[in-house]
């Protein structure tokens, strides 16, 4: 049981980080006029592109942080204020990309990166790998994350659907929730790197 606890809350924890919601309304407007074999195509890619680039993350952390000589707790602070800015900017529907120009394949850019994984879940997904320690927990981790990324993938594959059941209305709150939980793990990130740094 405990195991699972540990599963759901790192799941749940990397599922928001990716903001499913805001790549779904993104999906949506940029994938509007495809047809539906096009659209699958396009999830596939994306959901592989968002798999190899969370792993990528995950597991370099640590050389990263040493390459340039940064502690953990100095990149909570800086990420967690990243992800901070970002959360209020999803809460205040200011974080809306420029559609137009864009090509028709979109799968990795814009979709994948930034949309999905952008700067400050770049920052949130070096900094939980690397917190991350022990055999057992990284294999829970890496579990999670992988089931974070198809849970993405698979809400791309279902949005004409999620947006005829719960609206436009729907999916702009379910954005702003977002943005509020990761406001909120934003906080905790920064409070903990905080707390480290001073002791």
């Amino acid at each position: 049981m405990d195991l699972f606890n540990e599963f759901f809350n790192i799941w749940i924890k990397f599922f928001f980080l990716l903001t499913p919601f805001f790549s779904m309304s993104m999906f949506i407007s940029l994938s509007n006029e495809m047809n539906e074999q096009e659209k699958y195509k396009i999830v596939y890619r994306t959901t592989f592109a968002i798999i190899v680039l969370c792993f990528s993350l995950f597991f370099f952390g640590n050389a990263i942080f040493s390459i340039f000589g940064i502690t953990l707790d100095s990149f909570r602070i800086g990420a967690g204020s990243l992800l901070f800015i970002s959360s209020v900017k999803m809460v205040q529907s200011e974080n809306k990309p420029q559609l137009s120009n864009l090509k028709k394949d979109f799968a990795v850019v814009p979709l994948a990166i930034p949309i999905t994984i952008g700067p400050a879940t770049t920052g949130a997904l070096l900094i939980m790998g690397a917190e991350i320690s022990g055999t057992w927990h990284k294999i829970i981790g890496c579990v999670a994350l992988l089931f974070a990324s198809l849970s993405v993938g698979l809400l791309l594959m279902l949005s004409t659907t999620v947006k005829k059941l719960i609206g436009q209305n729907g999916l702009i709150i379910m954005e702003k929730l977002t943005g509020l939980i990761l406001a909120a793990l934003a906080a905790q990130i920064i409070f903990t790197g905080i707390v480290n740094f001073i002791s």
